[in-house]
């Protein structure tokens, strides 16, 4: 059944992009358990409730465990995006795979309690099991900021040393115009983001204490980014597949 999928083309990977990766490697197979660790650090619970005043106390870590559990989701399958495109398995990948996983379990912690804390801030307190004072001290949002923000540029810092590792090995790779324009795209994107995670940690430590969380709004350029790179880069993408689609027909395979 599987074997029929993939010769319909269903697990083919991206449309205009050919994955290079085959098997499942080893160092897939252990990156996807590490990241399978880092879900289980993030879980409401350890134990299960024994009563229902438990259970309801469990369940109010519940929003937070699901925004930390997406962003741990899109970090994996940037990952898996990359390991497929590419296949590459050097030395150098290997060390910096296992940096990215070393990031990813030494920041889970971090990423639980900002989100624990950011959630619970919104609800008034309601969705936390604590008290929201006695989580964080005014004079410690800005440590606070800067731990989250750094491990965010070390995250995105890393997939910007993978993307350029591929791209300075396209010839190798036999990228096509198309696939090289993409690999461009996501090191400007990877590196965007890491050079944001040191903006907002130098302005959480400029900033008065009290103002310091106010730095997290920097994160609204993400999307600020991606609306420019989407319509310059879409525009550049789509003259490049068309630019290859009339040379492929002027130049018909045998």
């Amino acid at each position: 059944m599987i074997r029929e999928h993939v010769q319909k083309g269903l697990l083919a990977g991206e449309k205009n992009f050919r994955w290079r990766a085959t098997e499942i490697t080893r160092l897939e197979g252990f990156t996807d358990a590490v990241f399978a660790f880092a879900v289980t650090l993030l879980v409401v619970s350890l134990e299960v409730p024994r009563t229902f005043s438990e259970l309801i106390f469990a369940m109010k870590g519940f929003i937070a465990f699901a925004i930390c559990f997406a962003l741990l989701v899109q970090v994996w399958y940037e990952h898996y995006t990359f390991s497929r495109r590419y296949g590459l398995q050097t030395a150098y990948t290997v060390f910096l795979n296992s940096a990215l996983l070393f990031v990813v379990l030494f920041y889970v912690y971090p990423l639980k309690f900002i989100f624990t804390l950011l959630v619970a801030q919104i609800s008034g307190g309601a969705t936390a099991a604590t008290n929201v004072n006695d989580m964080l001290r005014i004079d410690q949002s800005a440590s606070l900021m800067v731990i989250y923000s750094l491990g965010f540029t070390a995250v995105f810092g890393v997939f910007t040393l993978l993307y350029t590792y591929a791209y300075r090995k396209r010839t190798l790779l036999e990228l096509n115009e198309y696939e090289a324009l993409l690999t461009r795209k996501s090191i400007l994107e990877h590196l965007f983001m890491a050079v944001l995670g040191v903006m907002i940690a130098i302005t959480a430590e400029l900033l008065p204490a009290r103002l310091a969380g106010a730095a997290g709004y920097l994160f609204c350029l993400i999307g600020v980014y991606h609306t420019i790179a989407g319509t310059i880069y879409g525009k550049k993408e789509k003259a490049v597949l068309a630019k290859m689609e009339a040379a492929s027909q002027s130049n018909p395979a045998p």
